[in-house]
């Protein structure tokens, strides 16, 4: 592989990589995706897939594949809150089983009108996903156990050297981009020069400070734990604060435990481990401990930039999350999936090296966006004092926990019932984005109002034959005519066809869509972004040359 020429490296088999591999594969584009750790993630890691993410692994064909891993179909997925484990139960949100979410979302409206609802899975399972879809795309080189070492950008190429985690000689390769899906530690973000922006050694009582997480096995926990089973258990008491995950709904479990200021957990052993998870749970359970660490929340982290030259980082590389509301994992996706077909575009020669400049305009800002809804979280839940009365059995007691089950409902609500978070991200300062000055709804967590004003997701909704209006959408660019009388499309057609572009035209006769998008033609970028909406393709050289940045916003 000396000195091979490929169009993109990736360093890093996290999900950001491995989505860039994917859908960068399906567009035929020569990637090489690099990863010193030797396979996909063995740690649970995150644990929540929202729905626009599944989305999206719809549009790439295997959202049932996702939505059959994890717990059984039939497990709950509801977040419960407990004194201890084994002991009261203080709040708790339901939410649907897999099953039930297949059947659910075909009779949604308003704000969680969507192609596919949200989905409890394990990251570890995602991985084994989308390395396989990866894998399949014959433009594709996947490597494990071997690391990007240093890099060079000459302008024309970036120069990479790559070392095999075995000991074996260094390997040199060239490609025209590179992208840093390396992680919190980044190595490529590091060698920019590139400096975190935003704030971090945030402390509270919980989800700020340092954790312990072990991944274990405890066929006899169900024994323990209430009869009504949930995903999420969340303990809330003046010891301890933790949470734990159901992996596989029968004896797997992720648990992460808050660490008082003077326990040095890294020094601790399985017999630790299993203390500690005792304490959470109220009474001794046997576990084994499949693999433990430590790690520190209260980040709340963004790059100052996104990009430099042919280089660009994506995922924990450019932003680190305190996991409430499950953002992290979940932006990194949306990350792969903008700049993936800019970067096509400009392999292809259908866009110039401007449209790159728009990843880190759109993305940079979400990912601020984000952080500021997950710390908002954090603080929801991890700024709520526990005090010792509310494990009494006590009329005192009973009252403390009412107290703490009606903030501790409030904050599920805020933190996991989030359309607004999900389904709301704009590019509304993007220069690919051509607005339309239309009032836009204000960004709620958990409240979404569907709007096909230019820079946000195009509105959802579901045909009368069963189909949902996004599996119509090209793999490229869509451009809907909506209504009996949709205007005649030629002229973007036209221009599409003189620069290259995969533009189809999608027509749509019914009242209610024309209704929904509030014009009768509307642009649908790749990544399934409203480009542009409009009355006529009178413009459609304007519009085609602003959104592929063939010519600068006016």
């Amino acid at each position: 592989m000396a000195d091979d020429l490929f169009d993109v490296l990736i360093a890093g088999g996290g999900p950001c990589g491995l989505m860039l591999a994917n859908e960068l594969g399906r567009r035929g584009v020569r990637c090489l995706l690099v990863d010193s750790k030797p396979g996909t993630a063995f740690n649970p890691q995150a644990n929540a897939t929202q729905a626009r993410t599944m989305e999206h692994f719809r549009r790439l064909g295997f959202a049932d594949e996702v939505r059959a891993q994890g717990l059984p179909a039939d497990h709950p997925t509801d977040i419960a809150y407990f004194t201890r484990y084994a002991r009261h139960e203080l709040a708790r949100i339901r939410l649907p089983t897999a099953a039930q979410a297949r059947e659910q979302v075909k009779t949604l409206t308003g704000s969680w009108s969507a192609a596919e609802l949200p989905h409890r899975v394990s990251q570890k399972f995602v991985e084994q996903t989308l390395l396989r879809h990866a894998r399949a795309w014959p433009v594709n080189t996947l490597r494990y156990g071997c690391a990007l070492d240093s890099f060079h950008d000459d302008g024309e190429h970036v120069h990479a050297t790559l070392r095999p985690a075995d000991g074996g000689a260094p390997e040199t390769v060239r490609a025209r981009f590179l992208v840093g899906a390396d992680g919190a530690r980044s190595g490529v973000r590091r060698q920019l020069g590139i400096e975190w922006g935003g704030v971090t050694g945030i402390q509270r009582d919980f989800m700020g400070g340092r954790m312990l997480a072990v991944y274990l096995r405890s066929p006899q926990l169900a024994q323990v734990l209430p009869r009504e089973r949930a995903w999420m258990y969340v303990s809330v008491n003046h010891e301890r604060r933790a949470f734990m995950a159901c992996v596989d709904g029968v004896a797997e479990y992720a648990f992460h435990a808050a660490l008082r200021p003077d326990e040095d957990a890294d020094a601790w052993s399985e017999a630790d481990a299993q203390r500690v998870f005792a304490e959470v749970v109220g009474e001794a359970v046997p576990i084994e401990v499949l693999s433990m660490g430590t790690w520190l929340a209260g980040h709340a982290l963004v790059a100052q930039r996104l990009r430099r030259g042919r280089v660009f980082i994506a995922g924990d590389a450019a932003h680190l999350f305190t996991p409430t509301g499950g953002l992290g994992y979940n932006t990194a996706v949306e990350d792969a999936v903008n700049l993936a077909w800019k970067l096509a575009g400009v392999l292809r020669g259908q866009a110039p090296d401007a449209l790159l400049d728009s990843y880190e305009a759109e993305r940079r800002p979400l990912a601020e966006r984000n952080t500021a809804y997950a710390r908002r979280f954090a603080d929801s839940v991890g700024l709520f004092t526990a005090r010792p009365e509310l494990e009494e059995d006590s009329p005192r007691g009973e009252a403390e926990r009412a107290a703490a089950g009606r903030h501790l409902d409030q904050h599920a609500r805020l933190e996991f019932n989030i359309p607004g978070v999900t389904f709301g991200g704009r590019y509304d300062a993007s220069p690919v984005i051509v607005r339309d000055g239309a009032p836009l709804p204000p960004d709620e967590p958990n409240v979404y109002v569907p709007t096909a004003s230019p820079g946000g997701r195009p509105p959802h909704a579901w045909l009368d034959d069963g189909r949902s209006l996004f599996d119509l959408f090209h793999t490229e660019w869509t451009l809907l005519a909506l209504g009996p009388d949709a205007p005649d499309t030629g002229a973007f057609e036209a221009v599409a066809r003189e620069w290259g572009l995969d533009l189809r035209v999608l027509r749509l006769p019914q009242p209610s869509l024309r209704a929904l998008y509030e014009a009768p033609l509307a642009l649908i970028r790749p990544d399934q972004i409203v480009a542009w909406r409009g009355d006529s393709a009178a413009a459609a050289r304007a519009v085609l040359a602003q959104v592929t940045a063939r010519a600068p916003a006016p």
